[in-house]
């Protein structure tokens, strides 16, 4: 099957040039935190490298059976958060490259993860076609159960916490409690105890730099403090008009950069801090600037001229229960530089699958697989049209196998591009920052 066939670009852009390349549209004294992170393993490279893997999916056999894609699907790019009315369900995490295109990209780059991932951990072969064969078989499963679902029952499907139990052995149980314990507890109370402090009379967030801290008041020659206020008057405006009302009770007290991921360090991310009825009501909302999606360059351009309204348009899509505060705006600096974003709640119910370093080890990576199949075909099934993939797909393991076959490829190229990266910053073609700064 041609799904199973990795075939590198006839005139495949250097890993290294491409990183350079992005690198120039983002904030210059951050890239050396970014190529700090992703220089830590191969799999932590791959999260950096969406642009690096797009260009290679462009080359690849194409189904052209369009839905809405994440753009950026890796095992690390799932978690855990709160709907509107605070029910706990699994999904997709991060959208920052959504834009429409053909399935395979985003299983394609799944599966790869699982295998790089895996390898990155010390696992075997073994562990890796386990975690392919359960994403798959899952994905596979509820495609079918979706082709034949009403769109309005699609719509309203969601993974809550019972199905989540059900997915993890009677031995993880105990871990899972734990997990699930700690993002029910995230809560707005819980950040301003960790992230603020009193100076004065006033809260503040406290400066952590080079990762969290308080940066320059002006930007083109305007108060930066007049821009937020006409970003978030922008933001305002776009929102629904109970989420107005609710938004607008709360005042901005601070703000401050975060440097937040690996892919996305070097984009302004900010933490506003907020609050409404008094210090005991607070509001921690992420700003992220949205700029254009990797896959751009081979699926066209979006439909939405802002960024930041393409990315919340493909949260809803592939999310279907983002919370109250997710919308988007602009800051005008001036009548040539704006820059689209969107923001949404800091940490309210909400929890990452870290991969390693003290997070989803390799025992219980396996459970969480058949969870990323399923939420991913989830998201697909909302935007497009089950019955065209599931039918593709038919009853074999035919796919599945092809799959990993094509993961197994894929892997080696991106320990190929990683050793290349690896070359760059020995040679100093690029500069990282020390790792007790990027950390």
């Amino acid at each position: 099957m041609t799904q199973g066939t990795y075939t590198p670009p006839k005139h495949r852009i250097n890993p290294v040039e491409i990183l350079e390349k992005q690198a120039k549209s983002r904030i210059q004294e951050l890239i050396p935190i970014r190529y700090q992170r992703m220089l830590q393993s191969p799999f932590a490279f791959y999260r950096g490298g969406a642009a690096i893997m797009a260009q290679d999916l462009a080359n690849q056999p194409s189904t052209n059976i369009t839905e809405q894609l994440c753009g950026d699907m890796h095992v690390s790019n799932f978690g855990l958060f709160g709907t509107a009315e605070h029910r706990l369900v699994f999904g997709i995490n991060d959208f920052d490259e959504t834009l429409p295109g053909s399935w395979e990209w985003d299983i394609k780059r799944l599966v790869a993860s699982a295998v790089i991932a895996c390898e990155s951990m010390c696992g075997d072969k073994g562990i890796s076609k386990k975690l392919v064969y359960r994403i798959c078989s899952e994905y596979q499963k509820r495609m079918t159960q979706y082709a034949q679902m009403p769109y309005l029952a699609i719509a309203q499907e969601f993974i809550g916490e019972s199905d989540i139990r059900k997915h993890f052995s009677k031995e993880h149980q105990q871990y899972l409690d734990a997990m699930l314990k700690q993002v029910k507890d995230q809560s707005n109370i819980q950040v301003l105890e960790s992230l603020t402090t009193i100076v004065g009379k006033n809260r503040k967030i406290i400066n952590r730099p080079p990762l969290i801290e308080h940066f320059k008041k002006s930007a083109y020659g305007v108060s930066l403090s007049t821009l937020i206020d006409k970003a978030l008057l922008n933001y305002s405006h776009t929102l629904l008009a109970d989420r107005q009302i609710l938004f607008e009770r709360y005042s901005l007290k601070d703000f401050a950069r975060k440097v937040v991921g690996v892919g996305s360090v070097g984009t302004n991310c900010m933490v506003f801090y907020f609050e409404g009825d008094g210090p005991k009501d607070p509001l921690f909302l992420q700003y992220k600037e949205a700029q254009r999606s990797v896959l751009s360059p081979y699926l066209g351009e979006s439909i939405y001229r802002d960024m930041g309204r393409r990315v919340v348009a493909g949260q809803r899509l592939l999310q279907g229960a983002p919370d109250i505060f997710l919308n988007y705006g602009s800051i005008q600096y001036d009548i040539d530089h704006s820059q689209g974003f969107y923001l949404r709640q800091l940490r309210d119910m909400k929890g990452g699958i870290a991969v390693g370093s003290g997070g989803v080890t390799l025992k219980t990576l396996p459970d969480y697989a058949k969870l990323f199949g399923w939420a991913l075909a989830l998201g697909h099934a909302r935007s497009g049209d089950a019955a065209l993939i599931a039918g593709y797909w038919g009853e074999s393991k035919g796919l599945t196998e092809a799959l990993y076959a094509f993961a197994r490829s894929y892997a080696k190229q991106n320990e190929s591009d990683y050793e290349e990266f690896r070359r760059a910053v020995k040679s100093g073609v690029l500069k990282v920052a020390s790792k007790k700064t990027a950390l």
